[in-house]
């Protein structure tokens, strides 16, 4: 019987393959994003240090919205108002071997739409 590739392994590989490649330093710092089916993620980490500088998720209080890609975009807002905050402009963005579409699309230009640069 042939099975099915796994999604989620094919992700972490593609998610391993792009982290070689990408970095956050402390002044241009990465900004990661991680999807379940009910919620998501955001991190602005210093790869260098080992920290993570900012997050927010669907699960923070000042999220709001009706559907997922609402509540991506909402997470995408909080991001970036937090980031700015601690004096952060310029992130890398981490897709997380993610599809730059849907909801990580709708987090990203949130991001970008409130103050981020990458």
């Amino acid at each position: 019987m042939i099975s099915k590739p796994d999604k989620n392994k094919t992700r972490q590989k593609r998610h391993i393959r792009v982290r070689g490649k990408i970095s956050g330093t402390a002044k241009c710092p990465r900004l990661n994003v991680y999807r379940s089916n009910k919620n998501i993620y955001a991190q602005v980490i210093d790869d260098v240090a080992g920290v993570t500088l900012v997050s927010a998720s669907t699960l923070d209080s000042e999220v709001s919205g009706n559907t997922k890609t609402e509540l991506a975009a909402s997470v995408g807002e909080v991001v970036a108002k937090r980031a700015e905050k601690k004096g952060l402009k310029k992130v890398v963005f981490d897709r997380g071997g993610y599809l730059y579409h849907g909801r990580i699309e709708a987090l990203a230009e949130a991001a970008r739409k409130n103050g981020l640069e990458f």
